[in-house]
């Protein structure tokens, strides 16, 4: 391996870990547009040793509206909902069945959208094999956050997450190549 791909790859090794070392029910997109009826995905890991993951409540905060699910091979999925047509209201969605094993996630995906601008938590509740329960429903520092979506009226110039994110993905790309040219140039003095 040449010698200027060592660092690069220590770089992306070590954010590799780091984020598998901090897995939680997330949502994403993490942020959107007010109004925007759009596809959300649950993912909720299965963290405990030696269990699988057979059961997810997911319910969604009040002024997020839920139109429809996409199937989930291997899982039933019951809602709690009042209304009909157009006007239903989800109030829970649990799926059943599934049996995720440690490392992995059940993943879900439905469509909805949030009615204005704000953050919306969503309670998950996780059931393992062994009958333990994990409530995703604590605040963002918490051991077991909540996860959350971002509902903003425009995502322009006005979104610090975006902006935050994108400033960091640039810094650590410009740093990489600084150091894979500095170690280029560094192998042909060497052999000159």
């Amino acid at each position: 391996m040449p010698r200027w791909l060592v660092p690069p790859l220590a770089v992306a090794a070590a954010l590799v870990f780091a984020a598998s070392a901090s897995a939680h029910a997330t949502l994403s997109p993490a942020v959107v547009t007010v109004g925007t009826t759009q596809m959300f995905t649950l993912a909720v890991p299965t963290e405990k040793e030696g269990a699988t993951t057979t059961q997810i409540e997911l319910t969604p905060p009040a002024g997020f509206a839920i139109d429809s699910f996409v199937p989930a091979n291997g899982w039933a999925r019951a809602t709690d909902q009042s209304g009909s047509g157009e006007d239903v209201v989800v109030r829970k969605a649990t799926w059943k069945g599934g049996k995720v094993p440690t490392g992995e996630a059940a993943v879900f995906q439905f469509v909805g959208h949030p009615d204005k601008a704000q953050r919306y938590q969503f309670k998950v509740r996780q059931t393992y094999s062994d009958g333990t329960v994990v409530d995703w429903t604590g605040g963002e520092s918490a051991e077991e956050p909540a996860p959350s979506v971002e509902a903003q009226s425009s995502l322009g110039g006005s979104s610090n997450t975006l902006s935050i994110v994108s400033f960091v993905i640039a810094t650590v790309a410009l740093v990489l190549g600084a150091i894979a040219l500095l170690l280029k140039a560094g192998e042909g003095r060497e052999l000159a």
